[in-house]
């Protein structure tokens, strides 16, 4: 079984920095599900991954809520999907997501809660955060060692 990491995030800047060091540990062939309210963080904990593997502007990071799906350059490709407007399995597999994993990319998907189905069988790190309140943020990480 899979150990989660919690980590209380008390600011912006803590949750890119975690974000940075979740980054740090990513290897080709990941596909990270994150789960969460809107406004918990996901996009900023996003930027920080982007950061951490290198990409040279990571503070351009957005959600592509209206494109669906972002790709940035680090040590590694990284296609940013968000999840949110997917109204089917089948819409989700038509953005071509199979084609994005492989030994020299990760994916990043927002709202994977609405696209679970098409998930399963893969190599996933799952990331649920949670208000703690206005400014704090709860990060609970599955499937990453070293955090």
């Amino acid at each position: 079984m899979n150990r989660t990491t919690e980590i209380i995030s008390e600011s912006v800047e803590t949750t890119f920095e975690v974000g940075r060091k979740i980054g740090s540990l990513l290897e080709g062939g990941k596909v990270v599900s994150f789960v969460g309210q809107l406004g918990s963080g996901k996009t900023t904990l996003i930027k920080g991954i982007a950061a951490g593997m290198g990409a040279k502007n990571p503070h351009l990071v957005n959600s592509p809520t209206f494109v669906i799906v972002n790709e940035y350059q680090g040590r590694l490709n990284i296609f940013h999907i968000d999840a949110y407007r997917i109204n089917s399995i089948e819409e989700f597999a038509a953005i071509g997501f199979e084609d994005f994993i492989g030994p020299e990319s990760v994916v990043l998907i927002e709202w994977a809660d609405k696209v679970e189905k098409a998930l399963e069988g893969y190599d996933r790190i799952y990331i649920n955060m949670q208000h703690k309140d206005q400014n704090s943020r709860i990060i609970k990480i599955t499937g990453l060692q070293g955090i």
